[in-house]
């Protein structure tokens, strides 16, 4: 069952202005046919427009999205963690059997970090028609593996082909059927399809001195389409965004979202410009990193975006084989609206009630010399505990099963361990070592390495 769109006002005139400038201004530098784009605010779509030979209305008209796929697999992977019919420590092998990579693990193939090689052995998929899970086993024997398990980051294609067998094996049915009926239809993404489907762009090359075009072929790419098959529109994946923003209790819980948008890899080579996540990329811009994946295929690029912390988003499509930038133009459209309509923080709002793990805590402690104020504060899922130092926010906890646990900061995870005196009161708290006391060095706590003179 899908949600109705959120109501969110459109930007400005000048607003607008802007965006298509930006997007005016990628479509002649990068010499492409077409490109559409599309912001998100609050989940809903507030600006979209198009630019040069747009075949039909920006928002629906198909694109085909190559490697943001690998997002709506990682999703169909995800959950079957979720249902506990996986983790993300099983081999490939527990689910595909013997072969080459049978103990690479599920959760290192989502997050590059397993060593399989980037392409597929055989023809170049992305323009080839493709055969079954079979044939491109039968071509993969391990042996091409440039590196051994979790020694670096290394963009595999061949991963999510792997991947998409692993969820079809699980499901009883094909990829593409798990997708459409486990993702695309709960979320109400109708025009994202397996092959373009009513008003969509055709793919081409650019030649680079004569301006002429060339088409490009959009293959059936079978074992490997889980890597980077379907085709959709601004509006489909206006909607995507919304689901990495929010979840959705028919698709997968924010909290394993939460996990997925978890840094588990990247390249030193890139001047940690970069990370990846499990099937997502991580790139800097907006607030301070955008979440999504970009895609491309022969005859298209394409980006998707979120700055989680703003409640934006970002998508854009070319048809193109180069020429768009993805992720710099994400960052560059997510600037403009910031710039020109800021965002707007939520109303502060008074703690209706102060769970008592919280309130016995709150005040002044000091770790050492150094005085941190322990305030009650409503967040997202309640009602959490926000440390800060010197006026900036250090640490966050929040109440799990009875206890104060981290949710972000240098304790992250890790609980407050709440120290009672003999008549029942808070003497200090000691979280994993770091004591903190109401008074600088409270003599009457054992201090780490002792008292100062």
């Amino acid at each position: 069952m899908s949600r109705p769109e959120p109501v969110t006002a459109p930007v400005t005139g000048s607003t607008a202005h802007r965006l298509r400038t930006e997007l005016a201004r990628v479509q002649v530098e990068g010499r492409i046919p077409s490109v559409v784009a599309g912001v998100l605010r609050d989940g809903g779509l507030v600006w979209s427009d198009g630019y040069g030979d747009v075949p039909g209305d920006p928002r629906d008209t198909q694109y085909k999205i190559g490697s943001i796929t690998k997002t709506m697999t990682a999703v169909l992977v995800l959950q079957l963690v979720a249902e506990g019919r996986l983790t993300l420590d099983d081999t490939v092998g527990s689910v595909l059997g013997g072969g080459g990579y049978a103990e690479r693990t599920v959760g290192g193939l989502l997050a590059h970090s397993a060593g399989l090689q980037a392409e597929p052995n055989g023809p170049w998929w992305e323009r080839s028609e493709n055969g079954g899970f079979d044939a491109l086993a039968a071509a993969n024997d391990g042996s091409d593996a440039p590196f051994a398990p979790d020694r670096t980051f290394h963009y595999s294609n061949l991963a999510y082909g792997l991947l998409g067998e692993v969820v079809a094996r699980l499901r009883g049915q094909s990829w593409w059927e798990a997708a459409r009926e486990r993702v695309l239809a709960p979320l109400g993404m109708r025009r994202t399809s397996y092959h373009a489907e009513g008003t969509h762009a055709d793919g081409w090359s650019v030649h680079p001195y004569a301006g002429t075009l060339v088409r490009e072929p959009h293959p059936d790419t079978g074992a490997m389409a889980p890597a980077g098959q379907l085709w959709s529109t601004l509006t489909d994946l206006g909607t995507w965004t919304r689901f990495l923003l929010d979840g959705h209790p028919d698709v997968l819980d924010r909290r394993w979202l939460d996990d997925a948008f978890t840094p588990r890899s990247g390249a030193l080579s890139s001047g940690l410009a970069y990370a990846h996540g499990l099937g997502f990329q991580m790139v800097p811009g907006g607030s301070g990193t955008l979440v999504g994946h970009t895609g491309s295929m022969p005859g298209f690029v394409a980006t998707c975006f979120v700055d989680r912390a703003r409640r934006q988003g970002v998508v854009a499509f070319g048809n193109a084989t180069t020429g768009l930038p993805a992720g710099v133009l994400a960052a560059r459209l997510l600037d403009v609206l910031e710039t020109c309509e800021p965002t707007v923080p939520p109303a502060w709002r008074p703690v209706a009630e102060v769970p008592a793990e919280i309130a016995e805590v709150l005040g002044v402690w000091h770790w050492g010399f150094t005085p941190h104020v322990f305030s009650a504060e409503n967040a997202r899922d309640g009602v959490e505990l926000v440390v800060r130092k010197a006026g900036v926010v250090v640490y966050r906890f929040a109440v799990r099963a009875g206890r104060l646990v981290g949710v972000s900061g240098h304790h992250h995870g890790e609980a407050i361990d709440v120290v009672r005196r003999e008549d029942g009161s808070v003497s200090h708290l000691d979280v994993r070592s770091f004591v903190f006391t109401r008074t600088p060095y409270d003599p009457d706590v054992p201090v780490p390495g002792g008292h100062p003179r």
